[in-house]
């Protein structure tokens, strides 16, 4: 089946990519309005783009209803947020934190999280998440109305101590870290599953390989 863009809904299409684009790794977004309020938001088009620096970006959605997110409009403003991974035991806060609250109602308050203070930033970061990355903002770019793609710049990153197997040397227990992910439709999410490996080859490639 062919399918035009331009010929379909955008929500249509939004159907399309996420019922095909899986699974999504999810940031849980903690960042601070001017006003001093903690939002907490999680998005699913996330990904890490690169480490030299280290880039993280994350798509951030038009509200139907107050037009950009608190998200956008905080990192906007301040240029600082904080990536949180989910692992399963979050996934109901999580899901509590989406809620479509007014600017000024925080979310963190509302799914009963407990927060950190950040190394280097002024957002905090969630106090039970496996993994926080706190970022600076390299560019944003406004992709349609109230569509935006944020590019952060990674300046710390707090692993908890339970889920490194050499901290010195950079290794992580990754399997334990129980993060899930988004999947198709309205509610699905992915943990865990059936894992397997492969050896990336070199060119050329041996015979018979």
């Amino acid at each position: 089946m062919f399918y035009d863009c331009a010929a379909h809904p955008e929500a249509f299409v939004y159907k399309l990519l996420t019922a095909t684009v899986t699974p999504r790794p999810i940031a849980w977004v903690t960042t601070r309005s001017v006003a001093g309020v903690d939002n907490a938001a999680p998005y699913s088009f996330f990904n890490v783009m690169g480490h030299e620096p280290p880039t993280v970006a994350l798509g951030l959605l038009r509200d139907p209803v107050k037009g950009l997110k608190d998200t956008a409009e905080n990192i906007s403003a301040s240029g600082e947020f904080v990536v949180n991974l989910v692992a399963r035991d979050m996934a109901e806060q999580m899901n509590t934190t989406a809620i479509d609250a007014p600017r000024d109602v925080s979310e963190v308050t509302l799914a009963g999280l407990d927060t950190m203070p950040s190394s280097l930033v002024a957002p905090p970061r969630l106090a039970q998440a496996p993994v926080s990355f706190e970022c600076r903002l390299l560019s944003a770019v406004m992709t349609g109305p109230k569509q935006m793609v944020v590019i952060g710049r990674v300046v710390a990153i707090h692993i908890a101590d339970r889920f490194l197997l050499d901290a010195e040397r950079g290794h992580v227990d990754t399997p334990a870290l129980d993060l899930i992910a988004r999947m198709h439709g309205s509610g699905w999410y992915k943990a865990g599953g059936e894992m397997f490996q492969m050896t990336r080859l070199t060119y050329p490639p041996e015979q018979g390989s």
